[in-house]
């Protein structure tokens, strides 16, 4: 049984509002929260506007405190996994349970915490900003649909919310992360012909001729994990999702299944794109099979500088406020960092406290005194980058 106490601050009672509005994607369900948002934002009176694009039913929302130079960009994402199977929880997914100082609920990781770190950052910081003492400005973005890799950062860097340096707020353990893998969703179909199953050899049964193609893909996997990236670990070709056949007594035409590609930070989309499909052409080859493909989703990777200004800063803030390590880090998902590394000359880093591990699980959680730990030194990090400038 959970232990149910009131949010011990400002932040835990913020990130515990917002974990109980279900803002899952897919199916895209970020209006409730972006609603939130925006009402948090006027309350606090905070210049707020909603972006309807890319998606006019799945509302952007972009605040700012102060005009001057430089602007800072806090990104943290409204959407959320999916909650899934319920009985799996021991923590309701969305009452944003308190248990031995951990907050639990869907997306109090991933990122509930780091957008409530943007929020509090821009609301504590603002008589700073107003009073002149602080010369620069903060700008936060509350996007939709990064779990989806649909381009909501981007849209908004698009509207001119690009800024002069960006922080997308992941949990990171609160170490610098400048490179991140991509990944590309692939969608490959084997072909066969329907029969009915009293007469399996009518038709040519596309499970059965899928098995190939399976354990081919299974040594790519293996191949690729033998490969290794300093700072994102080794590359991966995942079968996450499979489909086939219309109903239990015939022969099925078709079985498509789902190949995650996890990629370095120097490669690209197209890069991936040409060794699958050069792969796919083996295959078939290989086996005689009628294979169909096509890229449905894709995150670009990040390789970001690791000696940027903002990286620096966060560096010196994380090591001496928390003992963070001051090495170069990267992580192994996506992250909308890559919007501004390879759409604008903007420096940006990931950086946030929790662990990624959290993300997608059961019982998600983070430690609250990390948490803690962690709006102290992003305040620090943001009061230094928007009073100074590298030059």
């Amino acid at each position: 049984m959970s232990e149910h106490r009131a949010p011990n601050s400002e932040l835990i009672e913020l990130v515990s509002d917002l974990v109980r509005i279900e803002s899952e994607n897919p199916p895209g369900n970020e209006k409730p929260a972006a609603e939130f948002v925006a009402n948090w934002f006027e309350t606090e009176g905070i210049e707020v506007e909603m972006i309807t694009k890319p998606f006019g039913d799945r509302p952007q929302v972009v605040a700012r405190v102060g005009s001057g130079e430089p602007t800072l960009v806090l990104n943290g994402h409204t959407d959320v996994y999916p909650a899934g199977d319920r009985s799996g929880w021991n923590h309701d997914p969305y009452e944003a349970e308190i248990e031995d100082g951990k907050l639990y609920g869907r997306g109090s990781v991933d990122m509930k915490l780091g957008l409530s770190l943007a929020m509090l950052t821009a609301k504590n910081l603002k008589p700073e900003i107003e009073s002149g003492e602080l010369d620069g400005s903060i700008i936060v973005h509350a996007p939709i649909g990064q779990e989806t890799g649909d381009p909501g950062t981007l849209a908004l860097i698009e509207e001119g919310y690009a800024g002069d340096y960006a922080v997308v707020l992941e949990p990171t353990q609160m170490e610098t992360v400048t490179s991140n893998k991509g990944l590309a969703w692939y969608d490959i179909t084997v072909n066969g012909e329907p029969g009915h199953s009293a007469r399996p050899d009518s038709g040519v049964n596309a499970i059965e001729e899928a098995h190939a193609l399976i354990g081919r893909l299974l040594e790519y996997d293996a191949e690729l994990r033998d490969q290794d990236h300093e700072l994102v670990g080794p590359g991966y070709a995942n079968l996450t999702q499979i489909e086939g056949g219309l109903t239990g007594n015939m022969i099925p035409e078709k079985m498509t299944l789902r190949m995650e590609r996890r990629f370095f930070p120097n490669e690209t989309v197209e890069e991936m794109d040409e060794e699958v499909g050069t792969l796919l052409e083996e295959i078939a080859a290989d086996h005689d099979l009628d294979i169909e493909w096509e890229r449905v989703s894709s995150y670009e990777s990040t390789d970001a500088p690791v000696d940027s200004y903002p990286a620096e800063v966060f560096r010196k803030h994380a090591s001496d406020t928390a003992g963070v390590s001051t090495e170069p880090a990267g992580r192994p998902w996506a992250a909308d960092t890559r919007w501004f590394i390879n759409h604008t000359d903007v420096p940006a880093i990931t950086w946030g406290p929790g662990d990624s591990a959290q993300c997608g699980r059961y019982d998600e959680h983070f430690d609250i005194d990390e948490a803690e730990t962690g709006l102290e030194i992003l305040q620090h990090a943001a009061r230094e980058i928007i009073t100074t400038s590298e030059d």
